[in-house]
């Protein structure tokens, strides 16, 4: 599991190898700087000593020239440093937009199902502080990781040159460092998981209660809204104070292990000097050299933490990226013939939803002619939108079964179906912009007339040149600002305005009147360029209007014909349209 972690790394940072390369060439010449100038230090105080030895007075003169260099070299280092932490910090944040760039791109590549399954504030989270955890993972994980690698190798071989066992006395404490990290490391990566999912489960909470602050209100749930949040919260809380309380109790052990090589190289080095086993410049260029493997050594700690939030973040990343589509084009993908009539054709279409036991749609079979408007009526549960979904390809339906123009609508490429189909939702989702550009989202560059005939057709120009910016006004997320019946009709109009043969309307008219749904019908069935209409209502005022109808029960189509011919056969039919007249005379 691990090696693969580091193989999706590798695959991260693949495309942008030359500036990581460059960060980290960059690092091993500051890393060779920095083990130099301690050897000009203990140089130039070897050589101030012997100067003051033999003239018995102290110049500066003898190390002038160290002094320089020293300062020389030492600036280098820092711009050489600067453009390091430059390089690895970009590549971070170029790892950070690939990756939004691909989940975005392979979310809208998944069928609806996934996102019932899996909620928005959970998806979000992902795209956002799991991507954010792999960007610190690669910039300053990378960049502590390479500088301590590098610390050690050049440093430890010039320490062992200047005295082999007072090098070893003060790297002796490391190896415990290392069990110290081992022993710790599951056990960061599990609460890291846990601080991870709690968050995913507080996003998922303030992403529904504000998109449901209306019914929060309405039923006076404030409270328990505020209860709910608080427990999620303090959830959180004790997650991350206790992942807190581990890495307390970690680093500090870290950087006293590591503080506690210079303890005992100041023990032990007096004694290599009286015994004139080094110099005194040699003795402080140890010093330094173990000062310079102090810091790399308790950044190990942090380096530790990125590592296990990027590898929980790497895992949570992978499972939206390595989830297949169940719906996509087929190997043999065709192009419809054109120009596309509009006819549809099912035989014997079965649809079960994965985990139900009981279909959703049993053996269904009918023809629907171009130009044709066909209404489906039937109780709720009847299979209606499962229907519906199944004629643009939303659902992941067996080959053989439904058919458009006489092609497999499953052999058919995804882009070419969904071209020649406008399909509106009893939910009529609306983006939060202009009227406008709600009306022309399939097609943005319809000119105004276009707009607005599209918006007479839906029954709702009135009403929107009654608003102050009239097709300039906002209306808000999800179209918060409009009436059921304005946000239904509004989607109607960007349906209309594609200009598609095919129109499957899914109870998408349930918010207007009768009068209103049977208008609009009307002027599809007058239209000059008749489209053919699935349109699936309750309003049997508005069916009754259609061409033809099909009555479902329990998945099946158990009537169809025209409103005269179903009312005298005395079945389903006539008990639904006498249950809604009944209901209408009652009100």
């Amino acid at each position: 599991m691990a090696r693969s972690r580091l193989q999706k790394l590798a695959n991260y940072l693949r495309p942008h190898w030359k500036p990581a390369a460059l960060g980290v060439l960059a690092l091993l010449i500051v890393n060779a700087v920095g083990v130099y100038i301690p050897l000009l230090i203990s140089n130039s105080i070897d050589q101030l000593r012997l100067s003051v030895e033999t003239t018995e007075r102290t110049s500066i003169q003898p190390i002038l020239p160290y002094v320089v260099l020293i300062l020389v070299l030492a600036t280098v280092m820092w711009g050489i440093r600067v453009v390091s932490r430059l390089l690895l910090f970009g590549v971070g944040r170029q790892v950070e937009f690939d990756l939004k760039q691909n989940i975005f791109q392979h979310l809208l590549t998944l069928e609806p199902s996934y996102f019932a399954t899996n909620t928005t504030g959970d998806l979000i989270n992902r795209a956002t502080s799991d991507v954010d955890n792999i960007r610190r993972l690669l910039g300053f994980a990378v960049l502590s990781l390479a500088n301590t690698v590098f610390a050690y190798a050049l440093t430890l071989p010039v320490m062992l040159s200047i005295n082999l066992r007072l090098t070893v006395l003060a790297i002796s404490v490391y190896p415990i460092m290392l069990i110290l990290v081992q022993l710790f490391a599951d056990q960061l990566r599990n609460q890291q998981l846990v601080v991870q999912e709690e968050l995913s489960g507080l996003s998922e909470l303030i992403q529904e209660d504000m998109s449901g602050i209306s019914l929060i209100k309405i039923y006076a749930q404030e409270e328990n809204e505020r209860r709910a949040f608080a427990q999620n919260n303090n959830r959180l809380l004790n997650a991350n104070l206790k992942l807190a309380r581990t890495r307390t109790l970690l680093f500090p052990i870290l950087s006293g292990l590591a503080s506690l090589s210079l303890l005992v190289l100041l023990a032990f080095g007096a004694g290599a000097i009286a015994a004139q086993e080094i110099t005194v410049g040699d003795f402080i260029a140890l010093i330094l050299y173990v000062e310079r493997l102090v810091f790399p050594t308790a950044l190990l700690g942090f380096t530790i933490t990125a590592y296990q939030r990027g590898e929980v973040s790497i895992d949570r990343i992978e499972s939206i990226l390595t989830v297949e589509p169940k719906i996509q084009n087929s190997a043999k993908a065709i192009e419809l013939p054109k120009p596309v009539r509009g006819t549809l054709q099912a035989r014997g279409l079965t649809y079960t939803y994965p985990g139900a036991k009981v279909p959703a749609l049993k053996n269904v079979s009918f023809e629907i002619a171009a130009g044709e408007t066909v209404a489906v009526v039937g109780p709720i549960g009847s299979g209606k939108s499962t229907l519906a979904n199944a004629l643009p390809r939303l659902l992941d339906i067996a080959p053989g079964q439904l058919f458009l123009d006489g092609c497999d609508i499953t052999e058919v490429r995804l882009q070419d179906l969904r071209g020649v189909m406008a399909y509106v939702p009893q939910d009529s989702f609306l983006f939060s912009t202009t009227i406008r550009n709600n009306i022309r989202y399939g097609n943005p560059l319809a000119e105004q007339p276009e707009v607005e005939y599209a918006a007479k057709q839906a029954q709702i120009e009135g009403e929107i040149l009654n608003f102050p910016q009239q097709y300039e006004t906002i209306v808000g997320e999800r179209g918060i600002t409009l009436s059921g019946g304005q946000r239904q009709r509004a989607a109607l109009a960007r349906a209309l305005l594609m200009e598609v043969p095919v129109l499957i309307l899914d109870d998408a008219l349930s918010s207007v009147d009768n009068q209103t749904a049977t208008d609009i019908l009307n002027n599809l069935s007058t239209d000059i360029h008749r489209k053919t209409v699935i349109f699936i209502s309750h309003q049997m005022s508005a069916a009754a209007t259609a061409d033809r109808i099909f009555v479902m029960d329990q998945g099946q189509i158990v009537e169809a014909g025209t409103h005269a011919e179903l009312m005298q056969k005395g079945g389903l039919y006539r008990s639904l349209w006498d249950q809604q007249k009944l209901k209408e005379l009652l009100r």
